[in-house]
């Protein structure tokens, strides 16, 4: 099994950003990296091309290059056992929205909201303030639409810290 912290440590590199997000419907992180033969068929299906080679040489997701349709190509192009049935929640990802976002500097944007799809970011209207976004975390998919868009980089998706939940 490959430790990626451990790999870090001996090159000497310090690690401060957030996990990876791996591949919807993909197992624990353990058994991911230990299973994946890093063959990048999943890169290359991949339709929205938001899957890159990580750290380690691992599949991750980058929603910075786009939106997760959640099309499952990624899945059928893997050949290892490593994930869950496509009947489950696709993942469990915490969504958040940094201090930096333009409209705490009083600037009228809702272009994250607009590309919402499922509508989990709505703008609510405050006194003597532009509107400020808030997120419905119940109606968040995690598809990644409101990463790419945002023209302050503020919205961040990050693996929970519950956990994955496939129910």
């Amino acid at each position: 099994m490959v430790d990626l912290g451990r790999r870090n440590f001996m090159r000497a590199k310090q690690v401060t950003s957030a996990a990876p997000v791996r591949l919807p419907w993909v197992v624990e992180e353990a058994v991911f990296t230990a299973g994946c033969s890093q063959c990048g068929d999943c890169i290359s299906a991949c339709e929205e091309n938001i899957i890159i080679k990580g750290d380690g040489g691992f599949p991750e997701v980058n929603f910075s290059l786009g939106e997760c349709t959640f099309c499952q190509q990624c899945v059928v192009a893997c050949e290892e056992p490593l994930f869950h049935s496509l009947e489950t929640t696709p993942w469990q990802l915490e969504i958040s929205i940094a201090a930096s976002c333009i409209t705490t500097k009083q600037v009228h944007c809702q272009i994250c909201q607009d590309s919402c799809e499922p509508e989990a970011i709505t703008f609510t209207y405050r006194h003597g303030s532009v509107p400020q976004p808030e997120i419905s975390k119940a109606d968040c998919t995690g598809c990644g639409a409101c990463v790419a868009v945002c023209p302050e980089s503020a919205i961040k998706l990050s693996t929970s810290s519950l956990g994955v939940n496939h129910e």
